[in-house]
């Protein structure tokens, strides 16, 4: 079980992250986001990650000079997308930076796996995540599941990760249903939003089958 905590912003969340387990960690450079942090942040926490634990790069509909000046200033093994990227700018992005390409695809509804299947044939890994409210701000972080028996028996093409929220109370079950070897976790390891509690970290990594 490979478990990746996103929206880290602070030396103590990546050290409780790492420390716990984790086999991600994940960095947000979107500014409506309260997990977001500059650039400089980024390569600060980024340059203390051990080797073996992947350092990832969520971005939303990022432009091209925005993602040269992350690639260039931070050192990072994957890209995660998380907006409305279409297939060929996933294979655009992965292309360009030669960088391992992760595409976030929102579901509600059935009607939302066929979207799957387009992304991964372009991703070399696929975010599983609950499709945000019309009204939200944020495309993901917001605390919401969904109706996790809809990828209940899928056969995959790609590496897949479940998202959508997750916490230490509901992961195992979530890994239950669904099969999932990876599970990431934002909001649902946090005191307050973008802060991230060490306990809980410790909690939901031990839940989902990993002892830190």
């Amino acid at each position: 079980m490979n478990v990746k905590i996103c929206g880290l912003k602070d030396k103590a969340g990546m050290d409780a992250a790492v420390n716990a387990g984790a086999r991600y960690v994940g960095l947000v450079f979107f500014a409506k986001s309260p997990r977001n942090v500059t650039i400089g942040m980024a390569a600060s926490l980024a340059i203390d990650v051990p080797l073996g634990v992947a350092k990832v790069a969520l971005t939303v509909d990022a432009n091209d000079s925005f993602l040269d000046e992350i690639v260039n200033k931070v050192p990072l093994d994957m890209l995660q997308l998380h907006g409305a990227e279409t297939p060929a700018r996933v294979a655009g992005i992965r292309a360009r930076y030669g960088l391992p390409v992760m595409k976030a695809v929102g579901v509600g509804d059935k009607e939302d796996l066929a979207a799957l299947a387009e992304y991964e044939a372009v991703a070399d890994q696929i975010l599983v995540d609950a499709k945000p409210p019309q009204t939200a701000v944020l495309p993901g972080g917001n605390g919401l599941s969904f109706d996790w028996r809809l990828i209940k028996g899928r056969t995959w093409q790609k590496p897949w990760m479940l998202a959508g929220g997750l916490t230490p109370s509901n992961v195992a079950e979530a890994i239950r249903l669904t099969g999932a070897a990876q599970v990431d976790v934002s909001s649902g390891v946090e005191s307050a939003p973008g802060v991230k509690d060490a306990a809980r970290i410790k909690a939901f990594i031990e839940a989902a089958g990993i002892v830190g």
